[in-house]
């Protein structure tokens, strides 16, 4: 009989539990906690929406050696004991006495040995448990930032994981393809966004996690908000940005199209934009930082005639929206074969005024490899 596993066979859960552990070896560690989403999901397979919910807190502990432990609210025992984990310990959840404290603190006391435990403490890391709960850890273990740990074992993706990727890409290329049915002049931008959202459940998504974009003259405003009531008009650009969700793996890209006919100033800036990202795909290999990225992106786009914009030009992707490293000025991350980033050069059109462009690839020993559809090199019109 099969081994109990969700989404991946328990031996993929395996080998990211031994890469983990390798790293806790190095780092000195006696064990292993993780409070989010996504690193509990990673090393067990434990994947629900019930983490919407923010009265009750999940811990999942990596030992030295073996199976992780899940210390976790009743509620969730079902649907652990359908992953590979075996070893599952529950309270009745909430508790305003204690919330799971005692059980983790017993279990900690099981494996420790009075060694240190790693928890994620650094950028684009958070602890999903209450502040007064963790001081109270604090007094009981060493508690030591385990970030690096986490990171350099998530940022490399595996096949499987590249698969499910590549999966949630196609789906929302698909749904691209499907704009001119739901967007065109006189169109609400609200009721776009909502189309556009059932277009990508249509096409296989689990769902969608994110969208964001919007629509004004040659380009928009800022590339988060919620869609307003607006119309759309003739020369606006309409941008959708999306990150949709299949087996937990997220795709993440955005697409412009013209409404009408392209402005001469759009054309311009989209042409730029296609340009900066050719580049990176063309010249991105393992062994770049995530510094240089931005900066043959940047330096593109200087040629082009048009403003880059500040901050980050792409970033990790997978299991969240946004994933490290920052392609931005000041990340000296080095790129490795196998890390999933996207490619979001910014231009600003003029005060107020921007456009982005995004794809999402697979960075391989021989370069970079697309994950989604390449938009075409000429902004696509709505006509």
């Amino acid at each position: 009989m099969d081994e109990p596993s969700l989404i991946f066979p328990a031996a993929e859960f395996r080998t990211r539990c031994a890469a983990l552990q390798q790293g806790m070896a190095q780092a000195g560690l006696g064990a292993l906690l993780l409070t989010t989403p996504a690193d509990i999901f990673y090393v067990t397979g434990f994947l629900t929406r019930f983490w919407e919910s923010p009265a009750r807190p999940w811990f999942v502990v990596v030992p030295r050696a073996g199976a992780p432990i899940a210390v976790i609210p009743a509620i969730g025992a079902d649907l652990m004991r359908r992953t590979w984990v075996r070893d599952i310990r529950t309270w009745d959840a909430p508790d305003p006495v204690d919330d799971g404290r005692s059980l983790l603190i017993e279990t900690l006391n099981d494996i420790t040995n009075s060694a240190p435990v790693g928890l994620p403490m650094g950028l684009e890391t958070q602890l999903r448990m209450p502040l007064a709960e963790y001081h109270h850890l604090q007094s009981r273990f060493s508690l030591v930032d385990a970030t690096r740990v986490v990171q350099q074992v998530r940022e490399v993706k595996s096949p499987a994981e590249v698969d499910r990727i590549r999966a949630s890409c196609a789906i929302a290329d698909r749904a691209f393809a499907r704009v001119p049915q739901i967007a065109g002049a006189g169109r609400p931008l609200d009721q776009v966004f909502r189309d556009f959202q059932s277009l990508l459940l249509q096409e296989g998504a689990d769902w969608v996690s994110y969208l964001a974009g919007g629509a004004e003259p040659d380009g928009y405003g800022d590339v988060i908000s919620p869609a307003p009531r607006t119309p759309l008009q003739a020369g606006d650009v309409l941008m959708l940005d999306t990150g949709a969700v299949r087996d937990g793996y997220f795709c993440d890209f955005d697409r412009n199209f013209a409404i009408g006919r392209a402005s001469d100033t759009a054309k311009r800036v989209h042409a730029a934009l296609w340009a900066a990202t050719q580049v990176a795909l063309d010249r991105l290999r393992p062994g770049m930082t995530a510094q240089q990225a931005h900066g043959m992106m940047v330096e593109t786009l200087n040629k082009y005639g048009v403003t880059p914009l500040g901050g980050r030009m792409g970033h990790g992707l997978g299991l969240t929206l946004t994933e490290w490293p920052s392609l931005s000025a000041k990340d000296s991350t080095p790129l490795r074969a196998g890390m999933v980033l996207t490619l979001e050069p910014g231009v600003e059109v003029r005060p107020g005024c921007i456009m982005v462009h995004e794809e999402n690839l697979l960075l391989t020993d021989d370069g970079a490899q697309l994950l989604c559809s390449r938009t075409p090199p000429d902004l696509p019109e709505i006509l």
